[in-house]
């Protein structure tokens, strides 16, 4: 099938996109920069809205009247999450075609949808606009929507308010009004190193997490059974999950640290402080037991991360515009955690629509089917239409 100049294009910017390590571990400056440069002959107003020391920024990049209100917010982020451990058929960091589908890290999460926007950056500044069409690009989402509060800030700052938000999250561009939030808590549990034959001059961090590890479990269990029966997300209610375990350093040593680090989702309404409490007083537990045999150590708990949850608006600006772009008109909620809480947060009408699957985020061979790319590029060149007087 013969590919439109705008698929094409939107392909050779995925691909620069895609050349970029922008694991959150790394800068995201040089995808910055070479965006910059891309879209700097087309005279847009661009932002930059770096983090504390400089090292990452968020970008936004206006087209249309610079002060008229009604704007639209086009989102996503740039980091991608590590492949480290991942079995890959090619080189994460090269697009590559097979089948239809273009593989490579951040295809689907959530690159795609960014070359989508920048395809079209051309006929945004080509078409005379009624209101701004603004295109946000955000760092450090994967661990914990770091960059967003500061991109939010801003638009509500320094920019007549957008109507509304599309955080161009894989949804097979279906419409997606509600979203989990997310919270991820790290536990540090600090123990006395020494031979294992002398459990009594030590004590072994590993031993006193396991404990811990029996209640979180349970804890999870019992969201499992309390879920309710009637809900728009799958899996329904607030659940938990233990993602990393690390500590020891051989088995014939006690282990003088072990760190956990676990995550929550929740629905709109749900309350985490109340397992959160819970929790803590396990931890407290833990501290108390230690430092009766060894005072120099103990158990603490810090939060890592929150991602407020996205509600559903009752006759939002977003979600109305996405199901006249789409024609869809499916009901949907996502149990994983996106950037649009935030925005919501911030007074944003908010609703997520993007090209890719949920289903090839985070993957070894990570993929997006080129029809999505397709589907992502019409639905750009309507809104331009929509907005163009």
């Amino acid at each position: 099938m013969t590919r439109s100049a705008l698929v094409t294009e939107t392909i050779e910017i995925l691909a620069h996109l895609v050349g970029f390590d922008t694991t959150s571990c790394n800068s995201n400056l040089p995808l910055i920069e070479w965006v910059e440069d891309k879209v700097r002959p087309l005279a847009p107003r661009l932002r930059r809205v770096f983090n504390a020391d400089h090292s990452k920024a968020n970008l936004i990049i206006s087209f249309g009247p610079e002060d008229a209100p009604g704007g639209i917010v086009l989102s996503g982020h740039t980091d991608v999450v590590p492949v480290d451990g991942q079995i890959w058929q090619s080189d994460p960091w090269t697009l590559v075609e097979r089948d239809g589908r273009l593989y490579g890290r951040g295809t689907c999460d959530m690159k795609g949808f960014a070359a989508c926007a920048l395809a079209l950056a051309p006929a945004m500044a080509r078409a005379t606009l009624r209101a701004p069409i603004h295109i946000a690009l955000s760092y450090d989402e994967e661990i914990g929507c770091l960059g967003a509060p500061s991109l939010v800030d801003c638009l509500t700052s320094h920019y007549p308010k957008p109507d509304a938000v599309i955080i161009g999250e894989p949804s097979d561009m279906g419409v997606v009004s509600g979203q989990k939030g997310l919270a991820t808590y790290q536990i540090d549990i600090t123990g006395r190193a020494a031979h294992s034959s002398q459990v009594q001059q030590g004590v072994s961090a590993i031993m006193e997490a396991v404990p811990l590890l029996s209640n979180l479990r349970s804890l999870a269990a019992q969201m499992r059974e309390q879920a309710p029966v009637i809900s728009p997300f799958e899996p329904p209610g607030t659940t938990l999950t233990i993602g990393v375990i690390q500590g020891g350093t051989a088995s014939n040593i006690l282990a003088q640290s072990c760190t956990i680090t676990f995550d929550m989702r929740f629905e709109v309404g749900d309350d985490p402080e109340q397992h959160l409490a819970r929790i803590a007083g396990w931890v407290a537990e833990t501290d108390a037991t230690i430092k009766a045999r060894a005072p120099e150590g103990g158990a603490t708990m810090m939060r890592r991360s929150l991602s407020p949850a996205m509600a559903p608006e009752s006759n939002g600006t977003a979600e109305a515009l996405a199901r006249a772009l789409t024609g869809d008109n499916t009901t949907r909620a996502v149990a994983y955690a996106t950037e649009g809480g935030i925005f919501q947060r911030g007074g944003l009408s908010t609703v997520i629509c993007g090209p890719g699957s949920i289903l090839q985020a985070h993957q070894p061979d990570e993929f997006i089917e080129i029809s999505q790319l397709e589907a992502g590029v019409a639905f750009m060149e309507k809104l331009v239409t929509r907005l163009s007087t």
